[in-house]
């Protein structure tokens, strides 16, 4: 892709599954279906999301969730200064907000999305950040091409097949490369996507994992997204071929005052809203 590609006023739509008025469901969508909505959904709202939440992931921030956890304080890939000259790959990267602090570090940072429009954005923000426009479950690379991985809620919630997802980080990983990844903490699921008092309560079982759904009228998929219990996650880390190193759970901070859907100060006071897996491949 080349910075002349991006045209704000040229958003890419999907033919096959676009409707205004989309419905909620819980119903069973397999792994293309899944892949197909999710690339529709971005590309069709990435401005919006960048428009709405851009000043937050700012240009070149590593954030891991909307809590507001910080790499450069975290350190989950390893200390800043052990970054430099290592192989780094971005999985969902948007628009490679993560990887450009990566590349600023002194890393080998590649930004890889499904949604040619997030990568646009990439381009409209610049820098020398090379994109790869790929589905998270089919890496477009050379087994053990890279140091490091990670991922900052892209790709692994939305996935049907998340034991694919994390075999195929491990083939592209060297030996004792780290992969990191965020997603929504699978709590979460058992209460309302509301950020304030009616978000306290649970409203559905934690334990069933039918996936949340938004179809056009015709019953196409639009909007999908995978719920996975935490014992589901470690098993799948594990199954993916990785050791669990550390499970981070980050409390919301006091200077964080945004809302973002369903996180907000008043639930990330009490429940946590994201979580964190630092994983290691043998």
């Amino acid at each position: 892709m080349n910075q002349e590609d991006y045209a704000p006023e040229d958003a890419p739509e999907d033919e096959d599954a676009y409707e205004d008025d989309a419905a909620a469901t819980r119903r069973e969508a397999g792994e293309a279906e899944s892949s197909r909505a999710s690339r529709g959904w971005w590309d069709r709202n990435a401005d919006e999301y960048q428009s709405e939440h851009g000043a937050f992931l700012g240009d070149d921030r590593f954030v891991w969730g909307p809590e507001g956890l910080d790499e450069e304080e975290a350190s989950l890939l390893g200390p800043a200064a052990s970054l430099k000259g290592k192989d780094v790959l971005e999985i969902g990267a948007g628009a490679a907000q993560c990887s450009r602090w990566l590349a600023a570090q002194g890393a080998r940072a590649v930004a890889l999305d499904l949604s040619h429009r997030q990568l646009q954005h990439a381009l409209r923000i610049g820098g020398e950040v090379p994109l790869v426009e790929a589905d998270a479950g089919r890496l477009p690379f050379r087994d053990g091409s890279f140091d490091l991985a990670c991922s900052a809620y892209g790709a692994v919630p939305f996935v049907a097949d998340p034991v694919n997802v994390m075999r195929e980080v491990h083939r592209v990983l060297r030996p004792g490369g780290r992969w990191v990844f965020s997603v929504t903490h699978p709590i979460r699921w058992a209460f309302p996507d509301e950020p304030g008092p009616d978000g306290l309560s649970v409203s559905a079982s934690y334990f069933d994992r039918t996936p949340y759904v938004e179809q056009d009228e015709q019953g196409r998929a639009v909007y999908v997204e995978h719920h996975r219990t935490l014992g589901d996650r470690v098993r799948d880390v594990v199954a993916g071929g990785f050791r669990l190193l550390d499970l981070v759970e980050p409390e919301w901070p006091e200077w964080n005052a945004q809302e973002w859907g369903g996180w907000s100060p008043l639930r990330g006071s009490l429940i946590p809203g994201t979580a964190v897996f630092v994983c290691e491949r043998d």
